[in-house]
């Protein structure tokens, strides 16, 4: 058991490097809602329906994280803290990492069955803050989800979704099988490849802005032939 423990700290740990020690990790709100999860799932499913809704209640009162009793929820979870919310039927797959404000949320079944209404989370995939997937859809494995986002159709494997309704960047097969890429976001880990990126957005804000600079121009009015001559005697007159 506390093998299994050290595993799973050690595991946070090498997608969080902020924390200095396993103790420290330990005081992660993520950390205590997944070990209250993981009882009030056994009360699920052995049917105690009132007592894991307790102990679910509870945790998110400690937590400011609400995972359903009935989530399946896979090894090494992460929720880089607080304010999420997990729904009944969603599926979590290994070393899946979340951050701060996402929903795995459901559809409002019409026929009156409950049923599949939530996501399915493959392995290792990460999800950026604030991120919105809904219904019983499929994010792939190693899947990003950026910041925001609103997914509401099945993602493939390897995808990078940005934006609301969520497309995909496309990102190729040798970018997403790095072993860890915080946020979920599409620019690449290396340091080099950082400033590449922000350059590249410099560069599009430049270029932006001498568009915006164009159109002014070209909707000023053409100046008429008495203010020409108006001009051209205060010229004179100079």
């Amino acid at each position: 058991m506390f093998d299994r423990l050290k595993a799973y700290l050690d595991s946070i740990h090498a997608r969080d490097p902020a924390p200095r020690s396993r103790w420290e990790i330990l005081l992660y709100p993520g950390v205590w809602a997944l070990g209250f999860h993981r009882v009030a799932h056994w009360l699920f499913d052995a049917k105690l329906y009132f007592l894991a809704r307790f102990v679910n209640h509870f945790g998110r009162l400690l937590t400011a994280i609400d995972i359903h009793p009935g989530a399946t929820i896979g090894k090494n979870f992460f929720i880089d803290h607080g304010f999420t919310v997990i729904g009944e039927t969603a599926e979590i797959g290994d070393n899946v990492t979340i951050y701060q404000c996402v929903t795995l949320g459901g559809t409002n079944p019409t026929n009156g069955v409950g049923g599949k209404r939530h996501p399915t989370i493959a392995d290792n995939v990460i999800i950026g803050s604030g991120a919105q997937i809904i219904g019983p859809i499929t994010v792939g494995e190693r899947a990003r989800i950026g910041a925001n986002a609103v997914v509401m159709e099945d993602v493939p494997g390897g995808a990078t979704m940005v934006g609301f309704k969520a497309r995909s960047t496309l990102v190729p097969a040798e970018e997403w099988i790095k072993e860890f890429i915080p946020y979920g976001a599409p620019c690449e880990d290396s340091e080099g490849n950082r400033v590449d990126c922000i350059e590249k957005l410099e560069g599009e804000l430049a270029a932006m802005k001498a568009e915006i600079a164009n159109l002014k121009e070209d909707r000023l009015p053409a100046p008429s032939e008495q203010d020409r001559e108006i001009a051209q005697k205060s010229g004179t007159d100079d």
